[in-house]
């Protein structure tokens, strides 16, 4: 038994309900046009933090770090490391994937601003009994309808979720930067204690021989009688003690040499450092500019800025969720009994609507986001300001380091020269009679620890470099600016 069903696309005349509907969702979705750009602020300003006029220990003109500027210690040894480590650091990698993180969240909190369309398309069969006659009918309806809804943006809250996520995934470059720095000088400076280790066992190693050459003379002096065996004895507690020294810095050396692996993402037995020494390292020189631009070379000053913008935004956020929210849904298809008749204009449907929610009591919840919002804002505003001052510090102290390092290295140098003069000279006395063993044991305790003083404080002098190279945020530049 068939049965005709009223077409769902019949519509009533132009001065029927539809008109009104029609002239009421027109008039709302005007006055959501109209309202979608209100903002509830505030807007985003950077907290003043005053820059010094000038370096208290810059000496010269300024000139910021290259891009490669560990180049200039001219080791090409430590240029491939680096090179390896950029592409290879495990830490750095964990970064670059941050980085794709936040720029996902991004295209989540954009999507926001953008109609939702979906879909649907279904058979339903059902059986009913007619009334009166009491026989079966049975139904089978066909359907296919998209639909599309939109949150007008009001009060500008999904736009500062979208500013909010923009500025986060901004951070992450920033953190990618810090990294990237943090990797480059880790690099260097586990290279150069590598080769000062290096530096210290030829050290320990040629005093180890004088000191046993020592012994060789006074034993043959004893066996023509002219030395005694206590004098044996005291050189030969001279020479254990300069054996026993080797090990110790045999250790350190593949230790570093393990750190080094891990910072370049190698496994530990897979990596060597040929031989080589910090005397054979050049100088680079590097000041610093002018204070103020330091605010834009440092990679971590910028990610604290970038999360301050973040925070400034999801305040916006938290005030937005007090108002209410406006969704506009509109639905349309086709619906019919038989499917060859589907897509016909009997068989088309439509639905337009709009809804407004407002927030009438959440225990507090609201008010709650909003004052952490705000608390959150208010302490990444002293981080911002803490990274600051921060980095005016570190350069001022990294300045001062390079400068007494190179004094220093400057002064042991010389101590070391005339030890060793003291030395030679008490030995060829010891030799001809004329001083006693004394005199050549305490030139020898001079002179083996102040030469190894001497490659510890070319170590120091290398390291105070990069952490100036480091304070100056190395060779990053921004290349954009917050607003």
């Amino acid at each position: 038994m068939a049965r005709t069903l009223p077409s769902l696309g019949d519509q009533p005349g132009p001065d029927g309900p539809a008109s009104v509907r029609t002239t009421s969702f027109a008039l709302l979705l005007l006055i959501a046009t109209c309202l979608s750009g209100c903002d509830l602020g505030p807007d985003y300003r950077r907290p003043a933090v005053a820059a010094p006029a000038a370096w208290r220990e810059a000496q010269g003109p300024g000139t910021w770090p290259s891009a490669a500027w560990w180049q200039g210690f001219g080791s090409q040894e430590l240029d491939t490391l680096i090179a390896q480590a950029q592409s290879a650091n495990y830490d750095l990698g964990a970064a670059i994937a941050r980085v794709r993180e936040a720029d996902a969240q991004v295209r989540i909190a954009g999507a926001a601003l953008l109609p939702s369309v979906a879909a649907t398309a279904g058979v339903s069969s059902q059986q009913v009994l007619a009334t009166g006659s009491g026989t079966k009918v049975n139904y089978t309806a066909y359907s296919i309808a998209p639909t599309a809804s939109y949150e007008v943006d009001f009060w500008g809250k999904n736009s500062a979720a979208l500013q909010s996520a923009k500025a986060s995934a901004t951070a992450s470059r920033y953190d990618q930067g810090v990294v990237d720095l943090t990797v480059v000088t880790s690099v260097a400076n586990t290279y150069f204690q590598v080769v000062a280790f290096q530096d210290r066992l030829r050290v320990a190693q040629q005093n180890l021989d004088n000191g046993e050459n020592v012994l060789r003379g006074i034993e043959a002096q004893q066996r023509a009688g002219t030395a005694t065996e206590l004098d044996v004895a005291q050189q030969q507690t001279v020479v254990a003690g300069l054996r026993a020294a080797i090990p110790p810095l045999q250790q350190q050396l593949v230790q570093n040499i393990n750190a080094l692996a891990i910072l370049v993402g190698e496994p530990p037995e897979q990596v060597t450092v040929p031989e080589s020494s910090l005397t054979a390292l050049a100088i680079p020189s590097v000041a610093p500019g002018l204070p103020s631009e330091l605010l834009t070379r440092r990679p971590d000053v910028q990610e604290a800025e970038a999360d301050l913008v973040a925070a400034n935004a999801n305040i916006k956020v938290a005030r937005a969720q007090f108002f209410p929210d406006v969704t506009l849904t509109a639905a349309g298809g086709f619906e019919s009994m038989a499917l060859s008749t589907l897509f016909t204009p009997a068989g088309g449907i439509y639905s337009l609507a709009a809804s407004v929610t407002q927030p009438i009591f959440e225990g507090g919840a609201l008010e709650g986001q909003l004052q952490l919002s705000r608390a959150r804002y208010d302490e990444l505003v002293q981080d911002y300001r803490k990274a600051v001052i921060s980095a005016f510090g570190d350069v001022e102290n990294a300045l001062i380091a390079t400068r007494k390092t190179d004094e220093q290295q400057v002064a042991q140098a010389d101590t070391v020269a005339k030890a060793r003069r003291a030395f030679d000279i008490s030995e060829a006395q010891y030799r001809g009679g004329t001083v006693t063993l004394l005199t050549v044991l305490n030139t020898e305790n001079a002179l083996f620890p102040a030469e190894d003083t001497l490659v510890q404080d070319r170590l120091a002098r290398l390291q105070a470099i990069v952490s100036l190279f480091q304070a100056l945020g190395g060779g990053w530049e921004n290349r954009g600016r917050l607003s």
